[in-house]
């Protein structure tokens, strides 16, 4: 729930002064006791206010919350990265591919000698080499992996909305993230589906009344 900015108010002077009655509240308004009785019934309701007869309103405790989406568009990249997976261009598919199933990964990020990204290696490019070449030891992973300009990413300040939107427009299961060097681009960290899923989760506990 989403308060306005007079309810905030209200709630600053209950928690400061309470038990405070509607007409003292009123009165430090400067305004009328009809005119903020919508605004305490609301925060009753809610239960940010707790109102007791002859006695008042006083604070319960309880935290006023943004509202959903300004919540989700305050979460960052950098905020919810997780480690990258990351291998030489001299790696073979074979040996991509075991990394991959150690590293319980769906996607690869793949770096030169100066650890710059250079490509990515999904599971569907790990796939395709095997089904069509059975020497796959001996081919290295620049040779089938995805390239720069085909290369989506983001960076730490990015929003969640905006990585989750990269995902679904490019039918993609993760990101790299990265830090632009000048000579190249440093990966960083990694944005998956699981972790965008967690992190939006995690409003349902902050935004229960």
């Amino acid at each position: 729930m989403e308060l306005n900015k007079r309810q905030m108010d209200i709630l600053e002077i209950v928690k400061a002064d309470g038990p405070i009655t509607g007409e003292q509240i009123a009165v430090r308004l400067s305004l009328v006791r009809a005119t903020i009785r919508p605004d305490l019934a609301i925060l009753t309701m809610a239960g940010y206010l707790d109102a007791r007869p002859r006695v008042g309103y006083f604070y319960s405790g309880k935290k006023p919350s943004k509202s959903i989406s300004d919540s989700m568009n305050a979460m960052k990249v950098g905020d919810f990265q997780s480690m990258p997976v990351v291998v030489s261009e001299q790696f073979s598919v074979y040996d991509a591919i075991c990394h991959m199933f150690l590293e319980d990964v769906g996607s690869l990020f793949v770096v030169d000698k100066s650890s710059h990204l250079t490509g990515v290696l999904s599971r569907k490019d790990l796939l395709r080499t095997t089904l069509s070449n059975h020497e796959i030891d001996k081919i290295p992973v620049h040779v089938i992996m995805t390239r720069m300009p085909n290369i989506t990413y983001c960076v730490k300040q990015d929003t969640l909305i905006k990585a989750s939107k990269k995902m679904i427009d490019k039918q993609i299961d993760s990101l790299p993230v990265i830090v632009d060097t000048g000579d190249g681009l440093e990966v960083v960290g990694r944005m998956t589906k699981t972790n965008i899923t967690a992190a939006f989760l995690s409003l349902a506990d902050d935004h229960e009344l």
